[in-house]
């Protein structure tokens, strides 16, 4: 759209490619109402949330120019330029609002330069959220900066939590094997005490039936040397006692009359 507003070359070059990107979108926003296609619609509102980009740019490329050629030209011309841009901003408002009536009716769902994932539906991260449309080169270079080191800052946190986590499980594994060697050699113990005890049982038992054999047989040779003792006892007081046989190796008793030959006769002497 042609002016009468007097503009250096510069300007006019800004002017003009503000007007093309103006004509591109409210083509954009016509072929929107025909597309019927909720991704396709997305796809379109983003190339458009493109265009209103450039078209910010633009308008501070004309304001840029227009204070470095205030001093250049009257106050009337100055003035004609400030309502130019004022109207470039107040057209490209109107396609912004255009376009938060089309995200509206796509369910609220807004293009963002940067994806913020489950913190985009908090508040306070809503709060954060800068819109590609209104941000310019430097303000994207900054916020892709400032994503990224966060990322950066999430994953050192994230190897710091499993490289502890791995240490943790190390030293449980370490700790667990442990104790499982000192069950083991426990086991082994208490297996070679039951077999001590088997043995050992086994031992008495033996003991005991040696033992008792023992007894049996000292018992029976005391009452044997009982037995002859008494027979030779009974010999030595009755000797004349002929229902008692003399018992084989033992010499029969001398008699009285042989017996005082030993003795010394007193009064003798």
């Amino acid at each position: 759209m042609a002016t009468d507003i007097p503009m250096t070359p510069q300007l006019e070059q800004i002017d003009g490619e503000i007007q093309d990107n103006f004509r591109a979108l409210a083509n954009g926003f016509q072929k929107l109402d025909k597309i019927k296609d909720s991704n396709r619609q997305s796809k379109q509102l983003e190339e458009l949330t493109g265009k209103m980009r450039e078209c910010k740019r633009l308008i501070k490329e004309f304001d840029r120019e227009i204070k470095e050629e205030e001093s250049k030209n009257p106050p009337e011309v100055n003035k004609q330029l400030n309502e130019r841009k004022q109207s470039l901003i107040k057209e490209l408002n109107s396609y912004v609002g255009l376009r938060k009536t089309y995200m509206s009716s796509l369910g609220n769902k807004r293009v963002e330069l940067f994806d913020m994932g489950a913190g985009a539906s908090d508040p306070a991260a809503e709060d954060n959220i800068q819109m590609a449309s209104t941000m310019n080169n430097q303000e994207l270079i900054d916020a892709g900066k400032k994503q990224m080191d966060e990322t950066d800052q999430a994953i050192q946190r994230s190897k710091q939590v499993v490289e502890q986590t791995i240490e943790v499980g190390a030293q449980t594994a370490g700790t667990l094997k442990g104790q499982t060697d000192q069950m083991g050699r426990i086991v082994n113990e208490l297996d070679t005490i039951q077999f001590s005890i088997k043995k050992a049982s086994q031992l008495v038992k033996e003991i005991g039936r040696q033992v008792a054999t023992d007894k049996c047989i000292m018992l029976f040779l005391l009452l044997i040397v009982c037995g002859v003792i008494a027979v030779i006892i009974v010999k030595i007081v009755n000797p004349n006692n002929k229902d008692i046989r003399d018992i084989p190796g033992l010499a029969p008793p001398a008699p009285a009359s042989r017996r005082l030959l030993y003795f010394p006769v007193s009064g003798l002497e």
